[in-house]
């Protein structure tokens, strides 16, 4: 008979062991100890026991759910208005059992009497609380259309794909674009590094500040503010995933002065340039299916759609 009960401290080494035998798709990182499920994961401070739930065969974990909030506003904390499921694994020898409609019906009573009005299934920003690293790739950003049995299961239970977000990756070995107007502003414009944003928020730290990253400034040789910031974060979890190292790059962001300019573009190429010298052959970004701009920049200097990760809501 299966027991439903929320976490203890004693899970960890059994839920290491549940992840890397459920085949969750090549977005899931593969080959961690419990250590970095403490580090990533169950050490976030607000992490809340109640809301990670396990069903348990006897003395076997079988599956979890995991439930979380949104950030505030001020990123500060957390907003429980809006609540994503954050995770939902059985194991394949488990599955068709009714343990994860089970699992997924207790995390939406969680949310639920804690405030949330709003549940999505598949955590994506602003709602993106935990698995930052662990998986998603450079990001999270839902579910993954690669991890092949979610989405017939959450139709299955109501649920509908509200938002999409493309993976694009690309090679670090192949060369990189070449025009006038790039290199008119390597001329003008100079990459510095980082440790930390320019306005790291509570958030930041509970999630990216949790990985190893930097934030690569585009500045003018003449002096002046950034024109463009890009974060870059290890993914060194994801090796054995994968096979090579990779990076991740998000929250790139141009000045609205500077946009159209080729700003972006030439920062992009900037970084993988330098982490090409750190013996980095993989870059991986997430981006907004509706950004067709940034989807443009990043194709411009030769990422390719390779997944996508997709939030879901009830009808």
């Amino acid at each position: 008979m299966i027991e439903y009960r929320p976490f203890r401290n004693s899970d960890p080494p059994q839920l290491v062991r549940l992840w890397h035998e459920s085949g969750l798709g090549r977005g899931a990182a593969s080959g961690f100890s419990y250590e970095a499920l403490d580090r990533l994961l169950i050490g976030q401070h607000y992490f809340d026991p109640q809301g990670f739930l396990l069903a348990c065969d006897a003395d076997q974990v079988v599956g979890f759910v995991h439930a979380g909030f949104r950030s505030s506003d001020s990123g500060d904390w957390i907003n429980r208005d809006s609540g994503a499921i954050s995770a939902i694994v059985v194991h394949p020898s488990r599955r068709r059992g009714g343990i994860g409609r089970e699992l997924l019906s207790r995390a939406e009573t969680y949310l639920q009497q804690l405030g949330a009005t709003a549940i999505q299934a598949g955590a994506a920003p602003p709602c993106d609380p935990f698995y930052h690293g662990l998986y998603g790739g450079a990001a999270v950003s839902g579910f993954l259309e690669s991890n092949a049995d979610a989405a017939p299961f959450l139709a299955k239970l109501g649920y509908q794909p509200t938002q999409k977000f493309i993976v694009l990756q690309r090679s670090l070995k192949q060369g990189d674009p070449i025009s006038f107007r790039l290199s008119l502003i390597r001329r003008k414009m100079e990459a510095f590094i980082f440790a930390l944003p320019e306005h790291p928020t509570f958030w930041w730290f509970s999630r990216s500040g949790r990985l190893e990253n930097v934030q690569f400034r585009l500045v003018p040789k003449a002096g002046g503010e950034p024109v463009a910031t890009v974060t870059v974060s290890g993914m060194d979890l994801y090796v054995g995933s994968w096979g090579e190292r990779s990076i991740g790059l998000s929250e790139l962001v141009v000045k609205d002065v500077s946009r159209r300019q080729g700003h972006a573009q030439a920062l992009l190429i900037e970084v993988i340039r330098r982490m090409r010298q750190e013996q980095v052959t993989l870059a991986e970004a997430h981006i907004a299916e509706e950004n067709s701009g940034a989807l443009a920049t990043f194709k411009s200097v030769g990422f390719q759609p390779v997944d996508c990760g997709v939030v879901y809501r009830k009808a």
